[in-house]
């Protein structure tokens, strides 16, 4: 599958501080991928690499098979790109906003437009000033999406939204994926909301990649267990996979991060003799999120 972002050992650093510490990513065509990390891991910095809003200090970054670096109007003109700090020209109203980017985009769909701004009642007299930080981001996104992207970059599109604007905002946004066959490259710390969009799951930290895969590979190897042991003493040396483990007595719960049904009550047991059969839990994409997030932290500690 063609990669419509392609990072290789990409570096950034301001005053001397690692924002982004050797990433390689590739973004394939056609699927929506779900960039997670802790505050500060470098999520902001990498987009603004991939967009040309900063430059890398070493690696390159390739968007649309052309260096972004050398982006110019005309790849812009194939991105959509909403961030919660999204700079809007307040003082005019909806339909001015609209009026002032359609020639900017040759490929703009005036038909679509309409249909979207019916589907998001978009209120057209109303100066953007004026509405609510929901209705702003409906704009951002909708002034976005209307020339027909190839790439959709979205960058924190939930902060501060209403639970029942955040719900719209997603419902659009997966009936245009899904229609369109739109790339997307979204991040966001509302990870229940992204789990409804994502195909596939990049999580960095502190600059790097750990992980990433296809959500349906990630959620179908990580397992919330909790067991009763015989004992409340653990064995010095327990499977590296497991990982969050936290007693209470002789309760244990941990995350097993590669869960296999047909072996795993084997080696549960070959390093607890005698322990009870342990409940092992499918988790949400948030609990594995947290759990590694856990686990990137307490290496920095010991580190």
């Amino acid at each position: 599958m063609n990669a419509i972002i392609d990072i290789q050992d990409l570096k950034k650093h301001f005053n001397g501080n690692r924002a982004v510490d050797g990433l390689s990513l590739k973004i394939p065509s056609g699927r929506v991928t779900a960039f997670l990390g802790p505050n500060g891991a470098g999520k902001t910095t990498t987009i603004k690499c991939v967009l040309n809003l900063h430059q890398p200090d070493k690696g390159t970054v390739s968007v649309l098979g052309s260096p972004s670096t050398r982006l110019g109007p005309e790849a812009f003109q194939q991105i959509g790109y909403v961030s919660e700090n999204q700079d809007l020209p307040m003082w005019m109203t909806v339909s001015q906003y609209f009026d002032y980017c359609r020639p900017l985009y040759p490929s703009w769909d005036r038909a679509f437009e309409t249909k979207m701004h019916q589907e998001f009642d978009l209120p057209q007299k109303t100066r953007l000033r004026d509405l609510s930080r929901g209705m702003r981001m409906k704009a951002a996104l909708l002034s976005s999406l209307v020339y027909r992207p190839k790439l959709v970059v979205l960058d924190e599109p939930f902060s501060g939204l209403d639970p029942l604007v955040r719900d719209e905002f997603i419902h659009g946004l997966l009936e245009l994926t899904e229609q369109e066959g739109w790339t997307v490259f979204i991040s966001s710390h509302d990870i229940e909301e992204v789990e409804r969009l994502a195909d596939d799951v990049a999580i960095i930290d502190r600059g790097k990649l750990p992980l990433h895969e296809t959500t349906d590979t990630l959620t179908a190897r990580f397992r919330r267990i909790e067991a009763t042991l015989p004992c409340d003493e653990l064995p010095a040396n327990l499977p590296k996979t497991w990982l969050d483990i936290q007693q209470s007595g002789r309760v244990i719960r941990f995350t097993e991060s590669e869960y296999r049904a047909s072996t795993f009550n084997q080696k549960f047991e070959s390093t607890f003799h005698g322990a009870e059969t342990p409940q092992a839990n499918p988790m949400s994409l948030r609990e594995i999120f947290i759990a590694l997030a856990k686990t990137f932290r307490l290496n920095t500690d010991l580190s």
